[in-house]
């Protein structure tokens, strides 16, 4: 308990008191001739024993506490976002014709037939225009790149006589210059190096002579 309700029937216990002393004392006054003054006690201690009787009442009662009102927090709800699903761009496939590169084929070194007008080696010349007719055609055929007449013409010359020029394998090719009336491809051949040279057999390779211009 606090303070102040002990102090409160400390107080109620001393009028109490006061009051059973007076009553006590009251026959003792009467018969001093204290009439009057007894009365007066005892009005006093009647309003000790009222203001005692005042204030236990008083502390008898149980103060009420008023509750504090109970504040609930409104939750204020969060948004819920929904989110919106982007749709991912299908790239569509656009066909697109690949460019086909058309490879240049770059013909491969073969003589242009052109006719010097001076030999590049020793070997005996003649002009192109004393050639036989069937000479000067083949020689057209290499210059414009076939087609020609035998299957086995351009094929690589070898030079095992070692009459032309020495070269690298694979520098000489021979091309058949038709004989008429002859059922093969006869003795006549034009062999053309890489650089452009051109020589004449008519005895199938036995010997040689350079064309020229």
């Amino acid at each position: 308990m606090s303070q102040e309700p002990d102090g409160r029937l400390n107080l109620i216990r001393r009028g109490a008191l006061m009051a059973l002393i007076l009553l006590l004392l009251l026959p003792l006054l009467a018969a001093c001739n204290l009439e009057s003054t007894l009365q007066e006690a005892a009005s006093q201690a009647g309003a000790v024993i009222e203001v005692a009787a005042t204030i236990e009442a008083q502390a008898n009662v149980t103060p009420t506490r008023t509750p504090r009102p109970r504040v609930t927090p409104t939750r204020t709800p969060r948004p819920r976002v929904t989110p919106t699903r982007t749709p991912r761009l299908r790239a569509t496939a656009t066909n697109t014709p690949r460019v086909r590169a058309t490879p240049t084929r770059t013909p491969r070194s073969r003589a242009t037939a052109t006719a010097r007008a001076q030999g590049v080696s020793d070997l005996p010349t003649i002009r192109y225009q004393d050639l036989p007719k069937q000479a000067r055609e083949i020689i057209a055929l290499i210059e414009q790149g076939g087609p020609f007449p035998f299957e086995r013409d351009g094929i690589t010359f070898q030079n095992r006589e070692q009459l032309l020029p020495r070269q690298r394998s694979g520098y000489y090719r021979e091309y058949t210059v038709i004989t008429p009336g002859s059922r093969d491809r006869g003795a006549r051949r034009i062999v053309a190096g890489a650089e452009g040279e051109l020589y004449y057999t008519d005895d199938h390779y036995e010997s040689f002579r350079e064309v020229i211009r």
